[in-house]
């Protein structure tokens, strides 16, 4: 708001409320008495610019902007840890179960033993906080001996890990907790519920799905993709663990089924133009990591469908790529729907020169 009032301006400012009859030049007795004032009077605006950016909740990042939300009963949502499935093996891969509470690692991070799923099967939650929890598979080595133990190995994301919430994130969500208020059980409260439970990060309500008091709830993880059965368990415990009785957060009489949502896989084919600057290999690491934050950004949105037109551009945009023919989405040269239940996930993505 304050930004046209720079130091040069507010001195030049000062200088002509000066008579022209007295000296003002570089080094004269008025212009060295007045340039330190109007450097302390450009930081003061600059100040001023940034506190007036705390006030409101458009602008205020960071601690301003949780304070600016706790009234509301708002809280950011915390770096959460990832939880895993382990699988244990003896001699000739026959399951073994481990000890809870025993210790594994695996590239630099190590998973405690929390939950029995079945012989040989474990829920491990991750030590450390956030999505790192979430990229390795594959072979553990145990930190503690545990007799008979052969293989161990770290298996599917149960529940992802998240990071801190971002301020867009988080702001985001304010905005819709306010101008989308919640009471009495409408669409509102069923989203806010289901976005309460660590992991999810994304929810759809559909009311009456199957007759009056029915409410369908399909969620997502904080990865942008289809829900894990553990995660899905979590979010039906929370809400309504007893079908329609008032034992979770749904009031009493309404049945609430949570579900995954469905994935439908986007598939894309490709002729492209090089302009000899990178390679095809570089190329298409660059367009499959746009195409997987473009799938993120549209999921559940209010038209989740895949623009053929907006995949065509993210092409062009990609550094070395001059031009493209012969691009197809799902094998077809148009959109790619996806219904109100269902996630875009990314397939196949096959460039050729």
């Amino acid at each position: 708001m304050y930004e046209s009032q720079s130091y040069d301006v507010i001195f030049q400012r000062m200088l002509d409320r000066v008579p022209d009859d007295i000296d003002k030049r570089v080094g004269s007795i008025i212009y060295d008495a007045l340039a330190p004032a109007a450097l302390e009077l450009a930081q003061l605006y600059a100040e001023l610019d940034t506190s007036l950016n705390a006030v409101f909740p458009q602008t205020a990042t960071d601690d301003n902007l949780d304070d600016l939300t706790e009234p509301f009963g708002l809280t950011r949502n915390q770096a959460t840890y990832a939880i895993r499935k382990g699988l244990f093996a003896g001699a000739s891969s026959t399951p073994l179960d481990v000890p809870i509470g025993s210790r594994f690692s695996i590239s630099g991070v190590t998973y405690s033993v929390i939950l029995k799923i079945a012989t040989g099967q474990f829920e491990l939650r991750c030590e450390t906080l956030g999505v790192i929890g979430n990229q390795y598979y594959g072979p553990m080595l145990p930190i503690d001996y545990i007799a008979g133990l052969v293989s161990a190995t770290l298996s599917d994301v149960l529940i992802p890990g998240a990071e801190r919430e971002s301020d867009t994130s988080y702001r985001a969500r304010f905005f819709s907790e306010v101008r989308e208020p919640t009471t009495s059980g409408n669409k509102a409260d069923y989203k806010k519920w289901a976005l309460e439970v660590d992991g999810v990060g994304g929810a759809q309500v559909i009311p009456l799905w199957d007759g009056p008091g029915t409410v369908k709830v399909i969620i997502m993880d904080t990865n942008k993709q289809p829900a894990s059965p553990a995660l899905v368990s979590n979010v039906q415990a929370y809400i309504d663990p007893g079908a329609g009785t008032g034992d979770g957060q749904a009031p009493i009489g309404a049945s609430v089924t949570v579900v995954a949502a469905t994935s439908v896989e986007i598939n894309i084919t490709g002729t492209i133009s090089l302009d000899g600057s990178r390679t095809l290999s570089q190329v298409q690491i660059d367009f499959e990591s746009a195409l997987t934050e473009y799938l993120a950004d549209i999921a559940f949105s209010s038209d989740p469908s895949v623009k053929y037109a907006r995949v065509g551009a993210m092409l062009l945009n990609v550094a070395g790529v001059v031009d493209y023919s012969s691009l197809l989405l799902n094998g077809a040269s148009g959109n790619a729907s996806i219904d109100a239940e269902a996630l875009g996930v990314l397939g196949t993505v096959t460039l050729s020169v």
